[in-house]
């Protein structure tokens, strides 16, 4: 095998899979651009990525970028990258650079309006919360005991999803804007991550791993499902070798058709 991650798209109503690039490098959380293409991270950095290859994007000072990336409502690309003082959230666009005065560490997921949603560490301890920032003040939602991670909003703005293995191990939650009314959807057996709600409000997609998975481990046999957002007509849209770096951050395509995914070829088959 010639490749190592293998960017594709998936259909919503169909549920046909096509790919789009192949590359040999290790690229991860395709954000799609209305313009056609993909924002993909990989060796630390930003690509864009079509089906005529990669090419880098500058990111100025900020380096060792990692999966947390997408766009503002603006079209400039938000990111999150690490330094010796751990991950801090960048705005990149035509004025250049910016890094946003959030603490640090901090995660960026999602944005809606002047809302960013993202997940962090704070109050001395380890443990992952998830907070929005309105563009002047921080709001932390999760002050619960658990791991809540990977918050993206609904398409009215209303709602943020996310995931959060409060009730044993990581299930798909969601919860107003203000952080009320927070509940599993619905519960089962397997571990959940990344909800990710449509554009068109229509459907909501996730990434699904194998019962007893610690965390969210790439390099497995894990599977990406459908429902509807009360959490009705759940069902598996197909399996593929992949997990971390597959669905981390928005992937649809504006117009809430389509999504896009990253699929794996284990390391050993190269």
């Amino acid at each position: 095998m010639s490749w190592r991650s293998s960017l594709e798209v998936c259909d919503i109503e169909t549920g046909r899979t096509h790919v789009v690039l192949r590359s040999d490098r290790l690229i991860e959380a395709p954000n799609w651009h209305p313009d056609g293409w993909f924002l993909v991270n990989g060796e630390g950095r930003l690509w864009r990525a079509d089906a005529n290859g990669l090419t880098a994007i500058e990111t100025g000072s900020a380096e060792r970028c990692n999966n947390d990336h997408g766009f503002l409502p603006d079209g400039r690309i938000v990111f999150s990258a690490h330094d010796g003082t751990g991950a801090g959230m960048h705005v990149f666009g035509p004025d250049g650079l910016t890094t946003l005065p959030q603490p640090r560490p901090s995660w960026w997921h999602g944005a809606h309006g002047q809302h960013l949603a993202y997940a962090c560490v704070r109050g001395g301890d380890r443990v992952v919360r998830i907070a929005v920032h309105d563009g002047k003040t921080e709001t932390v939602l999760t002050d619960w005991a658990g791991h809540h991670d990977g918050p993206d909003f609904s398409a009215c703005g209303n709602w943020i999803w996310f995931n959060s293995d409060a009730t044993g191990h990581a299930q798909i939650w969601r919860m107003r804007l203000d952080g009320t009314d927070a509940a599993p959807v619905f519960r089962d057996e397997r571990v959940n991550w990344f909800p990710h709600p449509s554009p068109c409000g229509g459907h909501v997609i996730y990434l699904s791993y194998p019962p007893g998975t610690l965390g969210h481990p790439r390099d497995l046999d894990v599977s990406i499902w459908r429902m509807a957002p009360d959490g009705s007509g759940r069902r598996k849209l197909f399996d593929l070798f992949g997990g971390q770096g597959s669905i981390n951050v928005p992937c649809w395509s504006p117009d809430g058709r389509a999504f896009a995914f990253m699929r794996y070829a284990p390391e050993t088959d190269q």
